[in-house]
C-alpha cells in the first residue's frame, strides 16, 4: 500500500530532477518515487550485509557457533 508524502524542494533541484524525470521520460513524482524506492533499497541491503558480517565475525571468534555451522551446515544422508 502506497501513501503520499510532501516534499519541498528549492527551485534549482527541482529543475534538475525535472529534466533528469523528461530525460527519462516519466513525471517528476515518478521519477522522485523511483530514486526514493532505490534508495530504500539500498539502505535494507546495507543493513542486511552489516548484519551478515556480525553473525559471521560472531561464528569465527565462537567455537560453539563454528560447531554449530559445521554440522547444521553440511548435508548428510542416513545411513552414510
Amino acid at each position: 500500500m502506497s501513501a503520499p508524502i510532501s516534499i519541498r524542494l528549492d527551485d534549482e533541484v527541482r529543475a534538475t530532477l525535472v529534466a533528469e524525470a523528461a530525460d527519462h521520460g516519466i513525471g517528476l513524482a515518478t521519477y522522485i518515487r523511483q530514486l526514493a524506492t532505490d534508495a530504500a533499497r539500498e539502505v535494507r541491503r546495507k543493513r542486511i550485509r552489516e548484519q551478515t558480517a556480525v553473525v559471521a565475525k560472531y561464528i569465527r571468534e565462537n567455537k560453539e557457533a563454528q560447531d554449530f555451522v559445521e554440522y547444521w551446515g553440511t548435508p548428510r544422508q542416513a545411513g552414510l
